[in-house]
């Protein structure tokens, strides 16, 4: 299967944008805590679940967490936490989440963005606090990112989600 990022529209979802991409789920745009059809769960805090969203932030396409009773999507990006209300939502795929150790990207993982510079941004999440919280994984720095309590905080231990 291949993933295309920046595939043709297709029409829109009840109401929410058109979906772009194909493969192994689409994304979707939505706004303020908005969760479309078939969103993909990707962690929880406390007993709300979170979805995997990406949003764009500082020439930044950064894959996060969207919060819905917060209304925004947070991404992790330069030691802070950023909410965002307008946002993009994986939705009906097929991966799964593979557990990764010292920044070893499986070759199947799933691109959900990049930097201003070009480099891809995987779905990461990890385990922090009694919670399983979405964030991204920059192969230059082999981590996973997850945006916290207002903060950017990095894991060497976390799984990422694979096509």
């Amino acid at each position: 299967m291949a993933w295309y990022l920046y595939a043709a529209p297709s029409a829109p979802v009840l109401g929410f944008a058109a979906p772009t991409g194909s493969g192994p789920g689409c994304w979707v745009a939505a706004a303020n805590g908005e969760v479309p059809p078939n969103a993909l769960q990707g962690g929880f805090d406390s007993s709300e679940q979170l979805y995997i969203a990406r949003a764009r932030h500082e020439g930044d396409l950064i894959p996060g967490k969207l919060h819905p009773s917060h209304g925004v999507t947070y991404v992790a990006w330069g030691g802070g936490e950023h909410g965002h209300g307008e946002y993009e939502v994986l939705c009906a795929g097929g991966g799964q989440w593979v557990p990764v150790d010292a920044g070893n990207i499986p070759p199947n993982a799933l691109p959900a963005g990049e930097t201003a510079e070009g480099e891809p941004l995987f779905i990461g999440r990890a385990t922090h606090e009694g919670t399983i919280t979405v964030g991204k994984v920059q192969p230059s720095h082999g981590v996973c990112y997850i945006p916290y309590g207002g903060e950017e905080l990095a894991y060497k231990e976390f799984e990422v989600y694979v096509a």
